[in-house]
């Protein structure tokens, strides 16, 4: 589902009192706040005159009821109406968009009246279950089905057995077909009003950063203030009262509206206690009174499965409505939490960014946790960030869980931040009675799992008649789903043929007309509206209409045309519409009154706007990766999984991933996830796909054991365990129904078949460079010959070459790149240990000449805390090579130093993590390859093996200090590196059952690796790019200095001390400084609201003292200190702000935090710059 469904009611400012809290705003479109008070919400409402006028005193008075007004207007009431003079026609007109109580065309026809039937008010009310029918016909409930209470008053003449609608009306509704001698002549009119709806789905022309910087600049300049909401995931249901009605986002009258008033009864009944009945009454009341409609996130486990099978069955309201007989109008952000304060309604959280500062942060701190960020994580931090944190009062990780799905963030108002905090003041968070709430959701469905009719009885029963005194919405007919398409035609072209009572049905007939007109993706779909049988006859026919939207690119084409044309009526998600074809007596002159000049008035709008439309409709969407892999990854991938294949499924998350500009590394540990995800279910359902209503039933079990493996694992999917059961209790939807519509892949994200895929793999005229980032031992070479030995193994007829380093002594890579420029479409493996930067290099550019892709092969470890491989790694690749006789490379079993040569492999890679080391490669090359080294699930490494290793490492450290790259067998520690050696081989040989043990068979190895060549070969795959993302997730923020500035001042420092131009003589900064940055915060080491502090900044010249030199044999690095901008201190979170300029071969560049104890300790060196000099750098993410 999309989030600018669910939050944007939530989530408007529009104040239409002149208090001194009022302002308004259009949030994407006009919305209405009341004046608020703490008895703003009682059964009682400000008439429209009222809320428009110049008085600041609001009284509140109870409106008039539109089935009293409407029984008292006649035909020829109306037809004189329409006879007045021009000025009372438009002034007319003025009162119908002004007052929503009053219709202008509501005629009394025959001698059925208008039954007002008030919920919880009479001992007497009437059970009438009308049937919510189709044209065609009716199908009925027995009497058996109604409450027990609910008896039949004689002033309604004798009920039907069947349908409990009067018998009269039922025989004229099924039996005369009044629709079909229905005819439309001059003297024909309709009356459409809304009778429920949600906010219009809308997208920004402007790319994501382009508003990101427009909010930013908005807020900066004191024109508006951003909200941002939580985005629950679960489906829409509106309620509009129990006349009103209850609707899903496309229907009504089934198991997801039956859900949707249950869960929202026992909201009432949760909130209220003792109460509850006489509210819900109330409430139901008070909406069909005031028409007004609720819609809210309905959460729930037994409707199908979203990101996260929640904790409980809740409602959010997301939006309150009023809908008069114009325009909607819907309630802001304060209004909203006010309404629902006062009816105990459950809101969601919203926070407030007012200032510059805060608004910065938020988007930095939002792209910090983008990839990883989970409910608890988020609502932290955002709360830290905020100017003001409103929390729900449905707490998300209680409830729902940690699987976020987003927020959403848009301009409101500027004034919206006093206002909310006058809204909190007044009306305080409620209290909650503590009673027995009855049965559950999920114990009534896993009770009544007969069918779907069923369970709906059960639910409806369980509500209560105070909130549901009768069930026609439901059981009206069985055949309700199943109308014809010529009825609907039927209807619908009478409608459009009729001419229009008010200009709401002006406006609702525009919108028709031009959705046919343009063909858009919809559906119109007509039911008889049974709540509106007592009014029915031959003359006056009532339907409810449900404008059905098929596609989002429906949204976006209207959305162009409401540009062209400003008057029109926005294009609702959840559109549901009553309306009346009638006639009127004859021998009247009748004129449609014209449109008023002015289109706010008639909107119900001021006449002023706080903000342009263009940035009054400034809003951006923010989901989650957690929530992502789940439902759009796994869920809707699922159709492609099973119908098209692995390959095929492979092309469509690669595909989604880049659409959403994911980050290489998470794009691979991904990518790793999900091809096993997709061996695993394909193994388990064959060729029955798995359903996607249910999909977390295996998804679950999966994500959480594959999270146990590693903590990045853990990182990735965010969390997994807490596991919810729910085919005992899942609701019975019947033929695949899906009322959310989510449940399949979105049309613009997903291939709609085999072909466009190919044209989408790797090009035939470019090819593959393949090589290894490894350690000798890894199996390079003969993983080399496996692949050379079965030709077309990599599953395409490009030819296949390799060079083994160990076979070509000097200029190997030189080597490399002429003998793949021979055939620049084949592939290359080059078989030699690739394990610094300088030959990374070397692959890059030969990528960029020659347009071939790199792919690195890596084995398969956990790493250190700075080392990419793990010493189990290493004891197995040193085994190995012992193991070896007659090398190519004299690196065997009787190499003297093999030990030596294989640590000193080992400690080129030290300085990087093995996430670093993995996410620098795919940076660089876009992908990479694990070669299976060890089992996952194996004893830990003996005591003496990781001893003499460490011992090893330590040797190996002070001969590098004293010797350099001198060989082992010369130096002073020679002959330690003999014992050494011994040593090495008697431990290893002792543990020679475990060294073999813990190894993934090679044949095993193999494989895998040459599956994951053949998805790189075939998939959508781009040539490696190095350049920096816009948006994307952040690690870091620096501030970056000029390379050329640090060098002229470390040469000018060296003039005026020897000692500095003694220790950089050898070093060559110009060739090995490619980058200098003061680092100011890390998301690691100093979190994401330190981290995001800096936001403010970004991209802004920061002046930088550098106040010192401090070098000792492995480090060098300036001490600095920040400056000032714009009147703030700016402040590294470093206990030593400091810019590294060199590291010895091996040392990270973190170990330049130490130079200061170093110093202490005298083993550094301190040169003074005096007075200090200053360098402007760019504070910049990273």
């Amino acid at each position: 589902m999309s989030v600018s469904q669910r939050f944007f009611g939530a989530l408007s400012n529009t104040f239409h009192s002149r208090s001194p809290f009022s302002y308004r705003i259009s949030i994407p479109f006009r919305s209405f706040s009341p004046n608020l008070s703490r008895s703003s919400f009682s059964p009682l409402t400000i008439p429209r005159k009222q809320r428009q006028g110049a008085s600041k005193e609001h009284r509140w008075v109870e409106k008039s009821k539109v089935n009293e007004l409407s029984a008292s207007l006649s035909a020829s009431s109306l037809s004189a109406s329409w006879s007045s003079s021009n000025a009372g026609k438009e002034a007319a007109m003025d009162r119908v968009a002004e007052d929503p109580v009053l219709p202008l065309l509501t005629p009394q026809f025959g001698s059925i009246g208008v039954m007002n039937h008030v919920p919880g008010r009479s001992q007497k009310s009437v059970w009438k279950p009308k049937s919510y029918g189709t044209i065609s016909g009716a199908t009925t409930v027995g009497p058996s089905s109604a409450p027990a209470d609910q008896m039949t008053g004689p002033e309604h003449g004798k009920q039907t057995e069947s349908s409990g609608a009067p018998a009269a009306v039922s025989s004229k509704l099924f039996r005369e077909k009044l629709l079909e001698s229905f005819t439309t002549d001059r003297l024909t009119y309709s009356r459409a009003q809304v009778r429920a709806t949600f906010y219009p789905k809308f997208e920004n022309e402007k790319s994501d950063q382009e508003v990101r910087t427009r909010m930013i600049e908005m807020v900066s300049k004191g024109l508006a203030t951003m909200e941002v909401s939580l985005k629950h995931s679960g489906s829409l249901f509106m309620y509009a009262g129990h006349e009103g009605g209850a609707y899903a986002k496309n229907s009504y009258g089934n198991i997801y509206t039956a859900v949707g008033v249950f869960v929202l009864g026992r909201m009432f009944r949760e909130a209220w206690g003792p109460q509850a009945s006489k509210k819900q009454a109330e409430f139901n009341e008070f909406l069909e009174r005031n028409r007004m409609c609720v819609s809210m996130e309905l959460v729930t486990a037994v409707l199908g499965d979203h990101g996260q099978r929640p904790h409980e069955d809740y409602v959010v309201v997301t939006a309150v409505t009023e809908l008069g007989n114009g325009k909607p109008k819907f309630y802001s952000t304060p209004a909203l939490i006010a309404f629902c304060r006062n009816w105990r309604l459950p809101t969601n959280h919203v926070w407030l960014f007012s200032t510059r500062k805060s608004v910065m942060s938020f988007f930095a701190a939002y792209d910090a946790l983008s990839e990883e960020g989970t409910a608890t994580t988020v609502c932290k931090t955002l709360d830290e960030v905020a100017d003001i944190s409103i929390p729900g009062s449905k707490d998300h990780i209680m409830v729902q869980g940690e699987i976020l799905e987003g927020l959403v963030a848009r301009i409101v108002s500027q004034g919206s931040s006093e206002h909310m905090k006058q809204v909190l003041r007044d009306h305080p968070p409620p209290p909650t009675e503590g009673v027995d709430l009855g049965s559950s959701l999920r114990e009534i469905c896993a009770a009544n799992r007969t069918n779907e009719k069923q369970q709906i009885m059960a639910l409806l029963k369980s509500v209560g008649t105070s909130f549901c005194p009768n069930y026609m919405d439901w059981f009206g007919t069985e055949a309700s789903d199943s109308q014809s398409r010529n009825a609907d035609r039927s209807v619908l072209s009478k409608f459009l043929q009729t001419r229009p009572a008010d200009f709401s049905t002006t406006k609702l007939q525009e919108i028709v007309r031009l959705m046919r007109e343009k063909r858009y993706p919809a559906a119109f779909k007509f039911y008889h509206n049974f709540h509106k049988a007592d009014s029915t006859s031959n003359d006056s026919l009532h339907f409810k209409m449900v404008i059905h939207v098929h596609s989002d690119l429906a949204f976006r084409k209207y959305q162009k045309e409401m540009r062209i044309n400003p008057g029109l009526w926005p294009l609702y998600r959840g559109f549901f519409v009553d309306l009346n074809l009638f006639k009127v007596n004859e021998g009247r002159s009748v004129e449609f009154p014209k449109k008023a000049s002015s289109g706010s008035e008639l909107n119900g709008e001021s006449a002023k706007d706080d903000l342009a439309d263009e940035d009054a409709n400034l809003m951006i969407k923010l989901k989650f990766l957690t929530y992502k892999i789940r439902t759009f990854l796994i869920r809707n991938g699922l159709s492609v999984l099973f119908k098209q294949g692995e390959t095929a499924y492979k092309t469509y998350y690669m595909r989604q991933m880049k659409i959403w500009n994911t980050s290489p590394a998470k794009q691979r540990q991904l990518s790793k996830m999900l091809d096993e995800w997709a061996v695993y279910i394909h193994r388990k359902y064959g060729h029955k796909q798995l359903p996607s209503s249910t999909y977390l039933s295996e998804a679950e079990p999966f994500l959480e054991q594959y999270a146990k493996r590693s903590s990045e694992n853990q990182a990735l999917i965010g969390s997994a365990g807490s596991f919810v059961r729910v085919e005992d209790f899942m609701a019975m939807t019947g033929g695949g129904q899906d009322e959310e519509g989510d449940l399949e892949p979105e049309r613009d994200m997903t291939p709609s078949s085999p072909s466009p895929m190919v044209k989408e793999t790797v090009a035939k005229d470019h090819g593959l460079i393949v090589f290894f980032p490894g350690i000798p031992g890894c199996a390079k070479s003969a993983l080399c010959k496996e692949i050379m030995s079965s030709p077309g193994r990599l599953g395409d007829d490009r030819p296949v070459k390799s060079l083994m380093g160990d076979l070509i002594k000097a200029r190997y890579w030189v080597k490399v790149d002429q003998e793949y420029r021979k055939k620049p479409y084949s592939i290359m493996l080059a078989d030699k240990n690739a394990p610094n930067e300088e030959v990374w290099r070397k692959i890059e550019d030969m990528c960029r000449s020659t347009g071939a892709s790199g792919v690195p092969i890596i084995p398969d470890s956990e790493g250190t805390e700075s080392n990419p491989f793990s010493l189990d790694s290493l004891s197995v690749f040193i085994f190995r090579v012992l193991h070896r006789a007659n090398h190519p490379g004299n690196l065997d079993n009787s190499s003297p130093n093999a030990g030596y040569v294989l640590l000193m492999f080992y400690n080129l890679y030290e300085g990087k993590d093995r996430k670093e080391f993995e996410t620098e490669l795919i940076e660089r090359f876009g992908s990479i390859v694990k070669m299976p080294l060890l089992e996952p699930k194996r004893p830990p490494l003996p005591e003496s093996v990781r001893s003499v290793l460490e011992e090893g490492l330590s040797l190996y450290k002070l001969h590098c200090r004293q010797h350099g790259k001198l060989d082992s067998t010369k130096g002073q520690y020679a002959k330690e590196w003999t014992k050494w050696e011994k040593q090495l081989r008697d431990t290893l040989s002792a543990n020679a059952d475990y060294l073999n043990s813990i190894q993934v068979p090679f044949g095993v190895a193999v494989e895998k690796v040459i599956e994951q060549l053949q998805a790189i070969a075939k998939a959508d795959y781009s040539p490696p790019s190095t350049e920096k993302r816009n948006l994307g997730a952040i690690v870091f923020a620096a501030v970056t200095l000029p390379i050329s500035e640090i060098i002229d001042l470390i040469h000018n420092l060296g003039m005026k001390d020897p000692r500095v131009e003694s220790f950089f003589k050898d070093k060559d900064l110009k060739s090995s400084l490619k980058n200098a940055h003061l680092t100011l915060a890390h998301k690691r080491s100093h979190g994401v609201t330190a981290l995001a502090s800096f936001a403010p900044h970004l991209n802004q010249n920061i002046p930088v003292a550098v106040s010192s030199l401090l070098f000792s044999d492995k480090l060098a690095a300036l001490e600095a200190d920040p400056g000032v901008v714009d009147g703030e201190k700016i402040d590294s979170k470093n206990e030593w702000p400091h810019v590294t300029l060199w590291t010895a071969q091996g040392v990270a560049a973190k170990e330049a935090n130490a130079l200061p104890q170093l110093l202490a300790q005298g083993k550094a060196t301190r040169v003074e710059i005096n007075p200090p000099t200053t360098v402007t750098g760019v504070l910049q993410f990273f």
